[in-house]
């Protein structure tokens, strides 16, 4: 569904934030990329979603070019969870949800009907929540409210960056639980960004460590523990094996 062939960023100064990357994401696929602070994977998301440009590079969105897209359309074919939720204040429950189903002109029934079907997809009582302000909602129901808009519209692909990671740890598992069971319900292509392994190797279907710009290593879960290509892909799963081994008893 989605292929990436070569593709760079570079700034004007002549860095890069992203280099050579090469890889691809299946349809329905959760795929997740994950590394230190800088390492480009909030980079690699905008260049997917066109925020940015590649510097050089294709990337090919069911075996068609980006570039050759209209990029509002394209936009809107694309569902977005992000770390600051970034839900309207000024709006309530149902009217956030609505968004993008009112820019693709669907019918009032329509959008209702969407969004009580989202909030129950979501664990959110659409009698009790659809009119509430986003003011009333607690972080994890403000998130929950995120997901079912990314998925209001019925985009093939969900673009998720650190959407979990400003909640508390409860909230998170929570959430990271009702995620993996409803991406088994929604069929849908997912590109998660994180920076927590357990998040990642939970929730992906495959793994891309990414290090100083370049995506050093793809896998599964147990195929990264087993064969780490190298020191820093060793080192980075470290932690992993430490925290796991601990609550293991080993």
């Amino acid at each position: 569904m989605i292929q990436f062939q070569d593709v760079s960023f570079k700034y004007k100064n002549g860095k890069y934030a992203v280099q050579d990357l090469s890889f691809s994401i299946q349809k329905n696929e959760c795929f997740v990329l994950i590394g230190p602070s800088g390492c480009g994977k909030t980079t690699t998301i905008k260049l997917l979603n066109r925020l940015i440009q590649a510097t050089d590079g294709v990337i090919l969105y069911d075996d068609k070019n980006i570039k050759n897209y209209d990029q509002h359309k394209f936009r809107r074919e694309i569902g977005y969870v992000i770390q600051q939720i970034a839900l309207f204040p000024h709006l309530n429950v149902e009217e956030n949800i609505s968004i993008v189903p009112e820019l693709k002109k669907w019918n009032k029934t329509q959008i209702k009907a969407r969004v009580a079907e989202l909030l129950e997809l979501v664990k959110l009582n659409p009698l009790e929540f659809s009119k509430r302000s986003i003011s009333e909602l607690s972080g994890g129901q403000q998130q929950r409210v995120g997901v079912a808009r990314a998925l209001a519209g019925e985009p093939n692909l969900i673009l998720m960056d650190e959407p979990f990671s400003a909640l508390d740890p409860v909230t998170r598992i929570e959430l990271q639980k009702d995620l993996k069971v409803l991406k088994n319900k929604i069929n849908k292509t997912i590109l998660l960004v994180t920076h927590d392994l357990d998040e990642a190797f939970f929730l992906g279907d495959r793994i891309g460590i990414m290090h100083e710009g370049e995506l050093v290593q793809i896998g599964t879960k147990n195929e990264l523990l087993n064969n780490p290509i190298n020191q820093f892909v060793e080192q980075f799963l470290q932690n992993y094996r430490e925290k796991n081994v601990v609550k293991e008893g080993i």
